[in-house]
């Protein structure tokens, strides 16, 4: 029985550390370990646009924006800290 419950200690120990080490692993691999880069872009977008979604996918956000014309979609790249396309969405 002393031998079914230091088995069952060690178990804990190594279930602990394991998860322990691979949420260092991935936070490493997702850079979670800098600090996050402010950036700003200018959008030369006509008066009265607003941003009606944003969506984030690797370094790429892409924001929807409605008013000043048709709806469209600006694609800024994060980590370079400018436009990287626009869609143009037509009615």
């Amino acid at each position: 029985m002393q031998a079914l419950r230091v088995l069952v200690v060690v178990m804990g120990v190594m279930i602990v550390g394991g998860t322990i080490a691979l949420g260092v692993a991935l936070s490493q691999r997702m850079g979670g370990s800098a600090a996050a880069k402010e950036w700003s872009v200018a959008l030369d977008e006509p008066a009265g646009t607003q941003i009606v979604a944003a969506s984030l996918s690797g370094d790429a956000v892409a924001l929807t924006l409605r008013g000043g014309g048709v709806e469209r979609v600006v694609v800024v790249d994060a980590r370079a800290g400018r436009v990287a396309g626009r869609i143009s969405v037509s009615k």
